[in-house]
């Protein structure tokens, strides 16, 4: 029996707040599959149990082989999955590994932006800790941003994105990508968008913000001053503080401190200063108070160093994964220029040409472009889908994860055709879009307790 069409499917699995991506390219007969992250935030009830199901399922659906798995961050929600499921991940043959420039160990910028992200990590663990024994509320914040990294610095003992990351490393074929480059892959096209290499755009997440010069949080002195502070306040720092960090760098002279088994021999300080009671005099945690800012550049500058891929199908449409990434990712397509037999393929054109958008971040307001994003899509086959829950979400107080208005606007991009890995798919046609190409559509769509499918097809090349 001849084949006459290949095909492409995108399985979006519903595991809660993560991403986790399995695409299947059927071309010619020959079968091939890419996983792109596979995670869960932390907090997740039975995360564990959940991403074993998940894994398993992607072992069944290859036959316990992917051509590629793509990690996009050093996020829990996207990579927890690999210490999470390991038994069933070890029974997985790898052909490579893909990772963003930013973790080539080689590479000396990706060096220094490793390094920045360990220091800074063990800084805010020690804010953390200094702000969880003054009962500050701010402790909990810090410890649900921190948990993007896993449990480190958070419960402590437990397995950590560094782990997961060290497990993808340590496959026998890893590859390092850059912008512009391209290369063939699983019988198709491979375009590479991101990470930027401007450290200005790396540390740009939010319209409007200033980016930064060096790699540090956001080219903010202060902060970073109060940061190498907060980082001596961690007895559990798991490397040697740098000569010039520690009092020095504490808020207040030495003159005017006093710790606290000091304080503690003088009864009149002990009576009116560390009486539990009169906690509300104290001020010694007080300008920690920016921590959440810090820790808020840090998930930016990360999600930043998002590795940014997109596919191309035979008649030159295009499928987008954006990982996290955030503005200052974004706005570097615009110059990206990628050489091909048909010519020069810039950013904003690759942008014109997607038919299928995995939407950044969640949904996210800073992390899907208006004018230099979205509104370049222009596709009239768009589908977008989305790896949200928004219960996990309100939990942790990101009550605009989704961001509505980004909702309302992917809808009317895609006149309707939005698959939500929290809703499934949508069960009318609200758009008005012709009837065949609606139906088309709910066709090419399984929805699963599991996962959310959308395959595309094309004739098969003879």
């Amino acid at each position: 029996m001849s084949v006459t069409s290949d095909s492409l499917r995108v399985r979006m699995y519903r595991q809660g707040l993560g991403d986790c991506f399995l695409i299947t390219v059927t071309t010619g007969g020959v079968v091939r599959h890419a996983l792109i992250d596979c995670g869960l935030v932390s907090g997740s009830p039975d995360a564990d149990q959940r991403m074993t199901q998940v894994a398993q399922n992607i072992h069944d659906t290859t036959g316990g082989h992917l051509d590629v798995l793509a990690a996009t961050h050093e996020h829990w929600d996207h990579i927890s999955g690999f210490v999470q499921a390991p038994e069933v991940f070890a029974t997985l043959t790898i052909g490579e590994v893909w990772l963003a420039w930013t973790e080539d160990p080689k590479d000396p910028d990706a060096a220094k932006l490793l390094a920045a992200r360990n220091r800074s990590i063990r800084a805010l663990t020690g804010a953390a800790n200094a702000l969880q024994a003054s009962g500050s509320e701010q402790a909990d914040r810090l410890r649900d941003l921190l948990g993007f990294y896993g449990d480190r610095g958070v419960a402590g003992g437990g397995p950590t994105t560094a782990d997961a990351m060290a497990w993808l490393k340590a496959r026998p074929v890893v590859r390092y990508l850059s912008p512009a480059q391209t290369f063939a892959a699983l019988g198709l096209r491979v375009f590479v968008l991101g990470p930027p290499r401007d450290p200005a755009l790396i540390h740009r997440s939010d319209p409007g913000a200033t980016p930064g010069e060096v790699y540090t949080f956001a080219g903010n002195p202060e902060l970073d001053g109060f940061l190498t502070a907060a980082q001596a306040l961690s007895p559990a720092s798991d490397a040697d503080p740098d000569p010039e960090d520690g009092p020095d760098l504490q808020p207040f002279d030495a003159f005017f401190r006093l710790d606290k088994r000091e304080a503690a021999r003088h009864p009149l300080i002990k009576k009116e200063y560390l009486d539990p009671e009169l906690e509300w005099r104290r001020i010694d945690q007080d300008w920690l108070g920016s921590a959440d800012v810090l820790a808020l550049n840090l998930d930016g500058d990360t999600n930043n160093t998002s590795l940014v891929l997109a596919f191309e199908l035979p008649d030159g449409s295009m499928l987008l994964f954006p990982g996290d990434a955030q503005v200052g990712s974004w706005l570097s397509w615009q110059t990206v220029t990628w050489t091909t037999d048909s010519g020069p393929l810039t950013g904003p054109e690759l942008l014109a040409r997607t038919r299928l958008y995995k939407v950044g971040h969640h949904g996210s307001h800073n992390a899907t472009l208006r004018a230099q994003g979205l509104e370049l899509m222009r596709s009239p086959d768009l589908v977008a889908m989305i790896s949200v829950n928004r219960v996990t979400a309100h939990k942790k107080q990101w009550n605009h994860m989704p961001l509505p208005g980004l909702i309302d606007a992917l809808k009317q991009r895609t006149g309707g055709r939005l698959l939500d890995a929290e809703l499934g798919s949508p069960a009318t046609n609200a758009a008005a879009l012709p009837d065949a190409t609606w139906q088309n559509f709910v066709t090419h769509t399984d929805v699963q307790d599991l996962w959310v499918d959308h395959t595309i097809t094309w004739p098969a090349s003879r």
